[in-house]
C-alpha cells in the first residue's frame, strides 16, 4: 500500500473516531412537546388567628417551574419569571439543580424559556445572556431583569427579583 492511501485510512479513522466520541459525550435532549418539571412543594399548616389571615394563607400558590409557552404564561399566577436558559450552559444546569433542590417558593411561577430558539423573546426583554431572569408585570412587560450567571442560585434570585 502507498503512503498516501495509508494516510488517508488514517485520517478518515481519526474523523469517523472523533465524531462518534462527540455524539456519545453530548447530552441528548429530545426536541419533543415542553414538560413540566415537578416542583417539591412543602406545605405548612397556616397558623392564622383570624379570617382575613386565612384567607390570605389559601390564596397563596405553591411556586411552579415549567417550560415557556404562551399558555402557560397566561395561565402562571403570582410572580412571573422568564427564565432564558441554554441547555449546554453549566451555569444552566447548576442553576437548575438549585431550583429543584431548593423549589420555587410560593406564588412565583418560573417560565423557562430556551435562549437558543427564542430570539424575539431574547429581543423583546434585552436579554443578552444565558441564566438571565426576567420578571414581568400582569401585562408582561419587563418589571426588572437578574443575571444569575455568576451565581447560578435560587437564592441569589430570590435577592434580586422577589
Amino acid at each position: 500500500m502507498s503512503k498516501r492511501i495509508l494516510v488517508i485510512i488514517v485520517a478518515l479513522a481519526v474523523v469517523i473516531g472523533g465524531g462518534i466520541a462527540v455524539l456519545a459525550l453530548s447530552p441528548s435532549t429530545p426536541e419533543a412537546a415542553p414538560q413540566t418539571t415537578p416542583t417539591p412543594v412543602v406545605e405548612v399548616a397556616p397558623q392564622a388567628t383570624d379570617e382575613a389571615e386565612e384567607e390570605e394563607a389559601a390564596e397563596v400558590t405553591a411556586g411552579a417551574y415549567v417550560d415557556y409557552s404562551d399558555t402557560a404564561l397566561a395561565a402562571a399566577d403570582g410572580t412571573r419569571l422568564l427564565f432564558f436558559h441554554a441547555p449546554w450552559c453549566p451555569q444552566y444546569r447548576a442553576m437548575e439543580e438549585d431550583i429543584l433542590a431548593s423549589g420555587v417558593p410560593d406564588g412565583v411561577t418560573i417560565l423557562k424559556v430556551d435562549y437558543d430558539s427564542n430570539q424575539a423573546l431574547r429581543q423583546q426583554y434585552g436579554v443578552t445572556l444565558q441564566t438571565t431572569f426576567v420578571e414581568l408585570d400582569a401585562a408582561g412587560n419587563s418589571v426588572q431583569t437578574f443575571v444569575a450567571y455568576d451565581e447560578p442560585s435560587m437564592s441569589a434570585v430570590v435577592a434580586a427579583l422577589l
